[in-house]
C-alpha cells in the first residue's frame, strides 16, 4: 500500500523534494499558503521588464544548485559588473568610485530565477498542488496525520514542512507537542530575506552601461544599501535593482519611492529619473515570509542550519526540508537544494 506525502511549501525546496521523491512509490501532494509557486524566487516579468525581486544570484562554490541547473537543462550567465562603481560611505560625502575585482563572479539563471521553479512544476506529473491553502494545525494520531488549512483537511503519512522554521514554530500548532528545544530554536530562527525590501527600476535604455558605468552601488546611507545592473542575457530589457535600507519599511510606497529617487540622482544623475516603471517588494509584509507574531531582533542566519531541524519527530512523520534546515549555505539556493536532497533520501530510506 503506498504512503501519502505531504509537502508545506511550493518553494525551489519543496518542489525539488517532491520531484526527488515523485515516482518512488508514494502519492504526493504540496500544500502552499501564496496563490503562486516559488516562495522567496519571484521573477516579476513584463514586456518590458524582467526583475528579481526574490532570490537571484549564486556563485562557484553552489555546486548543488549548479548541478540541478545543469539536470533541469537551464543556463546561467555572468552579473554584469564591468565598469565604474559607486560606494557611499557616508551623507556628507559624495560617492566613490570603486573597481569591484572580477576574480569572485557571481551568476544568474537565463530567463529569471522562476525558470527553475516552473521547470520543476512542469515535471511533477503525479504531484498536485494546492494554493492558497494555509495550514494551521497538525494532528499526529494513530499512525496518521491531519493537515489542517483554512478551508479543508488532508490526511496523510508523512508531512515535510519546508516552511520557514519561525513561521512553522509560530502559526502551526502541532498535537501532540513538538520537544520544547525544538520549537524554542525554530521561533528564534532568523528567515533569510524576511526584513529585506527589493526595488527595482526599468528603463528603455541602459543609461549606465552607456556612461561606463557597472550599475552597482554600495551604501552606508541608503536608503539604497545595495544596487546593481539587473539587464536580460539578451540585452533587451534593463533594469536597476537592489536592497533599501529595512528602516524604509515605515514609510508608504510613494514616500519610499521618492527618498530612493533622491539618492538615485545624487549617484547616478538625472537620466536616473528616466525609467518607465517602478517595482518594490517588502519581504516582511509577503504572505508566509515573516509571522506576525514574530518580534524582537534577530541576527542574519541566526540558527539557521541548526541540526535539531535535520531530525525528524512525531515517530518519523514530521520531517523539515527547507533552505534554514540545510546543514551548508542555509538560507541561500544552495541550500534549499541541499534541504531537498537530503530529506528526500532520508524519506527513501524508510
Amino acid at each position: 500500500m503506498s504512503k501519502k506525502i505531504i509537502i508545506l511549501g511550493a518553494g525551489l525546496s519543496g518542489l525539488l523534494t517532491a520531484y526527488r521523491l515523485q515516482n518512488k512509490g508514494s502519492e504526493i501532494e504540496i500544500i502552499e499558503t501564496r496563490d503562486r509557486i516559488g516562495g522567496r524566487i519571484h521573477t516579476v516579468h513584463s514586456n518590458i521588464a524582467q526583475v528579481e525581486m526574490g532570490a537571484t544570484w549564486f556563485n562557484d562554490v553552489h555546486v548543488n544548485f549548479k548541478k540541478l541547473l545543469s539536470e533541469l537543462e537551464l543556463d546561467y550567465f555572468e552579473q554584469f559588473m564591468q565598469g565604474t562603481s559607486y560606494f557611499e560611505p557616508f551623507s556628507a560625502a559624495a560617492a566613490q568610485e570603486i573597481e569591484i575585482p572580477a576574480n569572485s563572479p557571481s551568476y544568474r539563471v537565463l530567463g529569471g530565477t522562476n525558470q527553475i521553479v516552473e521547470s520543476l512544476k512542469n515535471k511533477l506529473d503525479l504531484v498536485t498542488i494546492h494554493l492558497n491553502e494555509t495550514v494551521n494545525q497538525l494532528h499526529f494520531e494513530n499512525d496518521k496525520v491531519k493537515i489542517m488549512t483554512q478551508n479543508q483537511y488532508f490526511e496523510a503519512d508523512y508531512v515535510i514542512s519546508t516552511l520557514p522554521q519561525a513561521l512553522f514554530a509560530n502559526d502551526i500548532t502541532v498535537t501532540p507537542t513538538l520537544p520544547e528545544k525544538l520549537t524554542a530554536i525554530a521561533s528564534k530562527t532568523h528567515t533569510w530575506m524576511q526584513d529585506s525590501i527589493k526595488v527595482a527600476f526599468i528603463y528603455a535604455t541602459p543609461f549606465w552601461r552607456n556612461k561606463q558605468f557597472s550599475g552597482t552601488l554600495f551604501s552606508n546611507v541608503g536608503p539604497i544599501t545595495e544596487f546593481y545592473d539587473q539587464s536580460n542575457a539578451s540585452l533587451d530589457k534593463f533594469a536597476l535593482c537592489g536592497f533599501v535600507s529595512s528602516g524604509m519599511e515605515m514609510y508608504n510606497p510613494a514616500e519610499r519611492l521618492e527618498k530612493i529617487k533622491l539618492q538615485l540622482v545624487k549617484v547616478f544623475g538625472q537620466e536616473a529619473l528616466q525609467f518607465t516603471s517602478y517595482q518594490e517588494t517588502v519581504w516582511s509584509k509577503e504572505t508566509a515570509t515573516k509571522s506576525p507574531k514574530q518580534i524582537g531582533f534577530m541576527y542574519p542566519h541566526q540558527n539557521n542550519g541548526h541540526p535539531l531541524f535535520r531530525e525528524s519527530y512525531c515517530d518519523n512523520r514530521l520531517f523539515f526540508a527547507g533552505t534554514e534546515t540545510a546543514k551548508q549555505y542555509p538560507g541561500y539556493m544552495e541550500g534549499a537544494v541541499i534541504a531537498a536532497e537530503n530529506t528526500a533520501n532520508v524519506i527513501l530510506k524508510l
